[in-house]
């Protein structure tokens, strides 16, 4: 399937997650890389000691800190994410319809395509029985080092039907 222009404009059925812990200036490229595409976005942090948390404040978005008395684990801030948008659908509309109707979720390290979004967009709108899409992680500097390759490497899997994601 070709590439989809990048998004001109936020997607208010699209809210999105992030997740991380003293991510410094990836977070910050993250966040960048994000703005405009969403009217809702929350920030998930494990224990930071960094300035994650004032970061993601700038950029406006609701921050979720997780309590440290439970081991952290992604799945655990990807759910605190999910559930700090519906406790905001909740108390924003009485109706306990979401103003949204999808999430992407994406880790603090991590920069969003200028395109995905447009395109899994499309994608979920015309495939009214898919659960999920995701994309392809790519490292950014896989000839940085021997570890940037192996991650790169590891990250290319098949694309089309999958069983997980």
């Amino acid at each position: 399937m070709k590439s989809a222009p990048p998004i001109s404009g936020i997607l208010p059925s699209i809210a999105i997650v992030v997740i991380g812990r003293n991510e410094g200036e990836r977070l910050i490229r993250c966040f960048q890389s994000l703005e405009g595409y969403a009217k809702q976005t929350v920030y998930v942090d494990s224990g930071s000691t960094d300035h994650s948390v004032e970061e993601a404040e700038k950029f406006g978005a609701k921050v979720v800190k997780l309590d440290m008395s439970t081991p952290f684990t992604a799945a655990r801030a990807r759910n605190a994410g999910m559930q700090a948008l519906t406790q905001k659908a909740d108390m924003a509309n009485q109706t306990n319809k979401s103003p949204f109707d999808y999430v992407q979720f994406i880790d603090g390290d991590c920069q969003l395509d200028p395109h995905w979004l447009s395109f899994a967009h499309t994608f979920l709108q015309s495939h009214n029985t898919t659960a999920a899409v995701c994309g392809r992680c790519r490292e950014e500097f896989p000839q940085k080092s021997f570890y940037n390759r192996v991650c790169d490497n590891e990250w290319n899997t098949p694309i089309g039907e999958a069983i997980t994601c």
